[in-house]
């Protein structure tokens, strides 16, 4: 009773909000405010409220939620060791059987092959740096 009278003083604190701004002419914002202050009212009349506050109180409901937690770990603990082992048992099994790694050996090797210059090999004039492209756009300026 408590809970579906506060839903209704919140409801109708919204759209007095939303009327207040709707007479600033922000009619865009005061359409959206009034559509969350319509939503505890709804909440209300389908019966999501009563039903919200029959399970806090039900130490049954909350006995429910702590196994669906433990099943949730659970479930979210052997994907995870799943993950790492690399498959499920029947995969490895096959992966042993046909004689191969389950990751190919040479998926780690680098694609490019050895550079032209090492990188730390000096340029060719002293300084190590090459200004020779940003001389030309100031000569083409005239600077």
């Amino acid at each position: 009773m408590i809970a579906e009278t506060v839903c209704s003083a919140v409801s109708v604190a919204g759209l007095g909000i939303a009327a207040v701004t709707a007479y600033r002419k922000r009619f865009l914002a005061a359409a959206r405010i009034a559509a969350y202050a319509l939503v505890p009212v709804g909440l209300v009349m389908t019966g999501v409220v009563g039903w919200l506050a029959d399970t806090a109180f039900s130490p049954t409901a909350w006995a429910g939620f702590a196994v669906l937690g433990a099943a949730w770990a659970l479930f979210a603990t052997t994907r995870a060791v799943e993950r790492r082992r690399g498959g499920t048992r029947a995969e490895r099994k096959a992966a042993r059987a046909a004689g191969r790694d389950p990751v190919a050996p040479a998926a780690s090797a680098p694609s490019l092959g050895p550079a032209t210059r090492p990188a730390n090999a000096p340029r060719a004039n002293g300084s190590g740096e090459d200004f020779s492209d940003i001389e030309a756009i100031l000569k083409k300026h005239g600077i």
